[in-house]
């Protein structure tokens, strides 16, 4: 804002130039003060670099026999930002780890999307599935969901097959 004096015979005036902003402008400016910034999406490639470290680690666990430390490890892994490829390479090795932990107990599989599935078995009351390994997904091992509650659970067998998860 700049101000000027104007001498006109013998009062001097003062004047206020004033920017005008639209309501539609002011509207803009303090919405962008009051929102919260959030953390772009991780880029593909660094996505990507993450998840090949988080499957590594996996594979060196399962390469020492432990089977649950892998699932674990690819549990906190989130597939979805990472480019397809990778993606489906996270989602082949937790299928496999999968059957090898679990598969006396006939797991069934619940993939909502790509880089997104639950591992699940029968537990409690008829139609009452528990969760036993994750792979991007916020579920945790232990949590109960009932069967009818899921769409395109499969058997573990089939899902091995099929080329996406």
């Amino acid at each position: 804002m700049t101000t000027t004096r104007m001498a006109t015979g013998t009062r001097t005036r003062e004047t206020t130039a004033k920017t005008r902003c639209s309501l539609e402008e002011l509207v803009d400016r303090l919405m962008a003060m009051l929102t919260f910034r959030v953390d772009p999406e991780p880029e593909p490639a660094a996505a990507s670099t993450d998840l090949v470290r988080e499957i590594h680690q996996a594979r060196r666990y399962r390469q020492e026999g432990d089977l649950d430390g892998a699932l674990e490890t690819l549990s906190g892994a989130i597939p979805a930002p990472a480019a397809p490829r990778f993606a489906r390479w996270a989602f082949t090795e937790w299928k496999h780890l999968v059957k090898r932990r679990f598969g006396q107990l006939a797991p069934l599989v619940y993939s909502q999307e790509t880089g997104r599935a639950a591992a699940l078995v029968p537990g409690g009351p008829a139609g009452i599935l528990e969760v036993v390994a994750v792979l991007g997904l916020s579920w945790q091992p232990g949590k109960l969901v009932s069967r009818r509650s899921l769409r395109g659970l499969r058997p573990l067998g089939e899902s091995l097959g099929r080329a996406r998860p």
